[in-house]
């Protein structure tokens, strides 16, 4: 064998191995980001190996805690959140107002027990796609109250929503609620007083036209620069800043610190990669990070939050924050959004619409 041809072939391995660790490379490079292990914790003889639940609940990290045992609030749309239920000792909150509800007094010959207020309750309460609720005049406390088994009340009011996310109450949502309102007063022996089917339906529509033209729902849409992220990548990351899992596959909720409120940002990303049989293979290349304005009181500084918050993934996670047309969003362009946002705030405050407020949760929903 010629020199040239022991030269020619250890040429033509060399390349064949630079080929095959060029593609190993970007193989490697492409490939989704995975969560980084968990640190091992050192085990310590001097200690139980099971700790009583109190004891390994202190020891617990908030983060690991957060992660572990927190997740997205529920709310039964036919009843209150847990925020507007009465609790013993605790300030009640919501309730019927004249500011967003149509509101029929219901008078009584006497006395009636919570009972059969409750057994009295219509089926669903709803007239279409606008909440119903009915009130009780407690007897002792003189407050207006949902109906408890053990009081008894003097008067009761029934209400129905004037306006929502889906539009304002209309002629047929109005007269399913007079049915149901007047089945209720019929079944506790009360007399109910409708206000004017008209004058109601045109104040729902006017409620409904500001409520459209200050509604605000804001979203960041956070890109992969190269290799894209694995479900497990973006959940460590996110937790890292506070959030926690949703109730939907692929959505995660940074909460408050009152239960029962709704969350303060939301971080959505493909739930087909979330579900899939071997999650860590999934490419996610872009996720969402949402603000629901009108849902979250302004002292939390939401939409400060919801910047940092985006700035920092991107920091750590190698990607770009955009629009979603895919246009990157620029600091001039984010401080515009916030003075906007801040004129939204005072506006809703002028109406008693205050964001984050019992009131503009129920009409912005």
């Amino acid at each position: 064998m010629s020199n040239l041809t022991v030269a020619l072939a250890i040429l033509g391995g060399l390349v064949l191995a630079a080929i095959i660790g060029y593609n190993t490379w970007m193989t490697r490079r492409n490939a989704p980001r995975q969560p980084d292990a968990p640190e091992a914790v050192p085990f310590d003889e001097d200690l139980p190996a099971s700790p009583p639940d109190d004891e390994a609940a202190l020891r617990t990290e908030p983060g690991q805690a957060a992660a572990a045992g927190r997740h997205e609030p529920l709310f039964d749309p036919d009843l209150p959140p847990p925020s507007l239920q009465q609790a013993p000792g605790a300030e009640r909150r919501g309730g019927l107002d004249p500011l967003i509800d149509v509101i029929t007094p219901i008078s009584l010959e006497g006395l009636v027990s919570g009972g059969a207020a409750l057994a009295a309750m219509p089926a669903t309460r709803r007239a279409g796609s606008k909440p119903i609720a009915i009130e009780g005049l407690n007897e002792h406390t003189g407050q207006w109250e949902p109906p408890a088994q053990s009081q008894r009340y003097s008067a009761f009011q029934a209400g129905v929503q004037l306006a929502n996310r889906t539009g304002a109450l209309n002629e047929i949502e109005y007269s399913e609620f007079v049915v149901k309102a007047q089945a209720f007063a019929d079944a506790v022996n009360g007399a109910p007083e409708f206000p004017e089917m008209l004058d109601e339906v045109a104040r729902a529509r006017e409620l409904d036209q500001f409520a459209s033209a200050h509604d605000a729902q804001l979203s960041f849409v956070l890109r992969a620069r190269h290799a894209a992220w694995s479900p497990g990548y973006v959940q460590q990351n996110a937790a890292r800043l506070g959030f926690v899992a949703g109730m939907i596959p692929g959505r995660m909720v940074l909460p408050t610190g009152e239960p029962g409120m709704p969350p303060i940002l939301g971080l959505a990303f493909d739930t087909q990669a979330a579900l899939a049989d071997d999650p860590a293979q999934s490419a996610i290349r872009e996720l969402t990070l949402s603000l629901d304005v009108p849902q979250v009181e302004r002292g939390e500084q939401p939409f400060t939050r919801m910047r940092e918050t985006a700035a920092t993934l991107a920091r750590e996670m190698d990607g770009v924050v955009t629009d979603g047309d895919g246009q990157l969003l620029r600091e001039e362009t984010m401080d515009v959004i916030g003075a906007d946002l801040e004129q939204l705030y005072d506006t809703l405050d002028a109406r008693d619409l205050s964001a984050g407020s019992a009131l503009a949760r129920r009409l912005f929903s």
